[in-house]
């Protein structure tokens, strides 16, 4: 760290409540600071304190003169003083901003006195201290003591500006700027995490406005800033209400950490990929805890739904907000919204090709580059199909809270394209799922539940344990037994089109009696059941159609004829999604458990 020493004198003030030169002269002028008192001598501080000059003129002979508020107390006051008396003082980069703000308090510029104290500092500053790494960033650090005084100064903003420079100046002074520019890992990351969130976040803005720092570098730095307060977050919103025990104090802890949620938002790279789906998903957890701005969490959810084909498993299980009155675990409004925006990155149908040669070569060119921007984010075939079996796993957790409400359950469902479900035996996992722990619904909720499903798409393996379990509509079992029977048969079912194979009827008006009684297996049971859902399907079709033939008599369905000539349910429009009113929980509380659980493990 550089210092700089100014005066020649030794150091013969008198420490104590009342400090004062130790000299023979006597002292004719007394000055009060944070209640310490100083006696020292009009001539050699009034000659370079224009400020105090002032002061004396208006306290009168003999008055103290009072400083309220001074920067930095009496220790910063000492050291304007001692200058005045030509004492060695020692200035570094941990006490020169509050100095410097003493001094320009008193009026020590060269109007009073040339080479006066405010000069020497801003010129040390400037050209000594913002230099280096080390030392800038530490006065930077400083202002915040004195963040209005140092703003008036113009001293934050060149500090701002000069961190900035050592960090994308490959030519700067210091030797690791060079690996900067294209380090995954920037050497700068943790020493600017330090800072505070307002100068964090001046800082960022400065670095990415030189263009010269890589997306992915910046990136990691707000990963690393994120994991140094984000946690402290949690464990200081606990703090608070454990020891004061007050509203205002939370609401203040809580409003801090929000700040920081948003400001990193806000300073996320343009470049896709620049941060993963999982820090990205993370921060949406923070903004739903801690109730971040809508604008905040539109862009998050847009980030996301991005690059959602690299999430994980649990990235999508987003807590509900401490205020949501649902009583729900998750937020699956928040995964339906993200679900839509992927929906939009899917490529839009071309134009026809009668009218495309008519067109004139600028709309030609137009639709090249628009092309060639909408490519780069479009879905794959492959990352459709990835997001939709991560969808389907969501909702196999989300079914085991007894509170998820149908509504939503079908909404997350049915925000997925038919094209991100080559087979349903997830999405079938988390209807049985959902209906164990929901053993109270009624008839038609179930039917609601189960629109969702394809029976067509269900593997052998799925359908065996479909045909047997009573929890599901007696529609879809039949769909479940039409199809496997058909699997068996050889059948040719195509999508939209009636079956047509012997032995079966095919003008829609034979009975499903008939369409039963004629089902016949072709394949042999092993045996041997691997899990719950290894059942005797084809075997035991047979024996089923008594059973289903006697509860056909029963059931005020719409009709199993139908079932079977349809081949497929229609999945319905989503309607609106209602809000469930249940008990409130505390928001303060909930912070601290979901934060602490957010950070820790970030890569």
């Amino acid at each position: 760290m550089k210092l700089m020493k100014l005066g020649t004198r030794p150091d013969t003030f008198a420490s104590g409540p009342v400090r004062s030169v130790i000299t023979e002269v006597a002292t004719d002028l007394q000055i009060v600071v944070d209640g310490c008192v100083f006696r020292l001598h009009k001539f050699p501080l009034l000659s370079k304190c224009m400020g105090l000059q002032a002061l004396c003129v208006e306290s009168g002979d003999g008055g103290a003169v009072e400083l309220p508020d001074f920067p930095g107390g009496a220790e910063a006051f000492e050291v304007c003083a001692k200058f005045c008396y030509g004492i060695t003082v020692t200035i570094g980069a941990r006490n020169v901003v509050t100095v410097l703000c003493a001094a320009t308090r008193l009026g020590m510029t060269e109007a009073a006195d040339r080479g006066n104290l405010a000069a020497k500092l801003e010129a040390f500053v400037s050209s000594c201290l913002l230099r280096r790494w080390k030392d800038a960033l530490t006065v930077l650090h400083s202002t915040r003591r004195h963040a209005t005084v140092c703003e008036g100064l113009g001293v934050t903003s060149r500090c701002v500006d000069a961190v900035a420079a050592l960090i994308t100046d490959p030519d700067g002074n210091n030797a690791s700027a060079a690996v900067a520019a294209s380090s995954s890992s920037p050497w700068w990351a943790r020493d600017i995490s330090e800072l505070g969130v307002d100068l964090y976040w001046r800082v960022m803005v400065a670095v990415t406005a030189a263009g010269t720092v890589h997306g992915k570098a910046i990136g990691d730095a707000l990963k690393a800033y994120a994991r140094r307060w984000l946690p402290i977050a949690a464990k200081n919103q606990y703090t608070a209400v454990q020891t004061e025990d007050g509203k205002d104090d939370g609401e203040r802890t809580t409003e801090s950490h929000r700040l920081i949620v948003q400001k990193i938002v806000s300073l996320l790279p343009a470049e896709r990929k620049a941060v993963s789906c999982g820090f990205l998903l993370k921060l949406l957890k923070a903004a739903n805890i801690l109730g971040a701005s809508p604008a905040s969490k539109a862009e998050l959810t847009r980030r996301v739904a991005s690059q959602l084909e690299d999430a994980n498993g649990g990235d999508l299980l987003i807590p509900a907000a401490p205020t949501c009155t649902s009583g729900t675990l998750y937020d699956m409004d928040a995964v339906v919204a993200i679900l839509e925006e992927f929906a939009l990155r899917q490529p839009a149908a071309a134009g026809s090709s009668t009218s495309r040669h008519q067109r004139s070569r600028s709309a030609e060119n137009a639709d090249i580059d628009r092309a060639r921007r909408t490519t780069s984010t479009a879905v794959s075939h492959g990352a459709m199909v990835r997001v939709g079996r991560l969808v389907d796993r969501f909702l196999a957790v989300v079914a085991k809270d007894a509170r998820t409400p149908l509504d939503k359950l079908i909404a997350v469902a049915e925000a997925m394209p038919d094209c991100a479900r080559p087979e349903h035996d997830d999405l079938y996992r988390a209807i049985d799922t959902y209906l164990r722990a929901h053993p109270e619904m009624d008839k038609s909720s179930r039917k609601r539940l189960c629109r969702v499903l394809n029976c067509r798409k269900l593997t052998e393996k799925a359908s065996m344990h479909a045909a047997q379990n009573e929890l599901l509509p007696l529609r879809v079992v039949v769909q479940v037994l039409f199809f496997e029977n058909a699997r068996a048969a050889g059948l040719s079912v195509v999508h939209g089109s009636r079956v047509v194979a012997p032995g079966f009827p095919c003008d829609g008006d034979g009975d499903t009696t008939t369409l039963l009684r004629r089902s016949r297996t072709t394949e042999q049971d092993d045996g041997k059941a691997a899990s719950h859902m290894d059942v005797q399907g084809p075997r035991r079709a047979a024996t089923r159609v008594t059973t289903l033939k006697m509860r056909l008599d029963d059931d005020d369905d719409e009709g199993a004829c139908a079932a079977a000539r349809d081949a497929v349910f229609v999945p319905k429009t989503r309607a609106g999604l209602p809000w469930r009113a249940s008990s409130r929980v505390s928001a303060t509380g909930k912070h601290k458990r979901m934060l602490s659980r957010l950070w820790p493990t970030l890569t």
